[in-house]
């Protein structure tokens, strides 16, 4: 009976020893876990791209600057945003890029948003940088917060601060459609391509227009959260862009007014997906970005 009573202490002690060590090791796990699910290179393959033209005119000194080719992951605002850059593969330290901010949505983050939008190797390729950026609550404060990525990134890499742009999906459309017209933000972007932002016109009327920027909203037919809201926004920037009333249907499937001040392109692309998905018409996104930058 004593054998009997010494093996279920021996046991018992083993299992106290290993939920010690369970409770010891599972925050490491839990850190480990977050931290890899964030900074995962697997959906950031970056492209090489063409410099053709460019080389001759350097706008950069390389010396100057420490920010690394390819992928870099958890950067972060003053107030702790976090955010990852991407590079061409062949990134040159003396040529200005054009920098495309991606805003996540509510529940996302900076790697989920990379995989979501697939936009890494096309824009990389087309010459961009692209950087991805956490979801944080979203507020003024944090809106101007997510305004000040570019200056960072512009403290590190080689950008042509007149070919800065933002998109996003929901809240991050919102993020980046506000980034437009607040006052302490609306000279940052060159333009915004925002999708299915949660900004109707009421939102909107309110504020007083910027002075004429490009900008493609993406909205689906199907988005049931916020319907009707990407014609209403598109309407509202065609009013601040000065174009004329009515959109007329182009090539690539959007709507595009006519006769914009300042040659303010102003397009609103409706899709058909719901409104969690992404709405996946990256090379029409990239060729209006591209386009506005001239």
């Amino acid at each position: 009976m004593f054998k009997v009573y010494q093996d279920k202490l021996k046991a018992t002690s083993a299992i106290r020893n290993n939920l010690f060590k369970l409770l010891f090791l599972l925050p490491i796990l839990i850190t480990l876990i977050v931290f890899f699910s964030e900074d995962n290179d697997e959906y950031s393959q970056v492209g090489s791209a063409s410099y053709a033209g460019q080389i001759e005119n350097p706008q950069c000194v390389a010396a100057t600057l420490d920010g690394e080719s390819g992928t870099v992951n958890g950067e972060s605002t003053l107030e702790g945003i976090k955010y990852n850059v991407r590079t061409p593969l062949n990134y040159d330290a003396t040529i200005a890029h054009p920098l495309l901010v991606v805003l996540s949505p509510a529940g996302s983050n900076r790697a989920k948003t990379e995989k979501t939008t697939a936009l890494t190797l096309k824009a990389t390729t087309a010459g961009f940088i692209v950087a991805y950026a956490d979801h944080p609550d979203l507020s003024p404060t944090s809106t101007i917060e997510l305004g000040t990525i570019p200056g960072l990134i512009a403290k590190q890499w080689c950008i042509d601060k007149e070919r800065i742009f933002f998109t996003g999906h929901s809240d991050g459309g919102t993020a980046a459609m506000a980034l437009a017209f607040m006052s302490g933000t609306k000279h940052i972007p060159k333009a915004i391509a925002p999708s299915a932002a949660g900004i109707d016109y009421q939102d909107l009327r309110d504020h007083k227009c910027p002075d004429p920027v490009p900008v493609m909203v993406m909205h689906s037919v199907n988005d049931h959260l916020f319907p009707k809201y990407g014609q209403q926004t598109s309407g509202w920037w065609a009013t601040c862009n000065q174009c004329e009333p009515i959109p007329e249907k182009i090539a690539n499937g959007c709507m595009a007014y006519s006769g914009c001040a300042k040659g303010a392109k102003t397009w609103y692309c409706e899709g058909d997906k719901l409104h969690a998905q992404w709405p996946g018409i990256n090379d029409t996104l990239l060729d209006f970005l591209i386009s506005t930058g001239r």
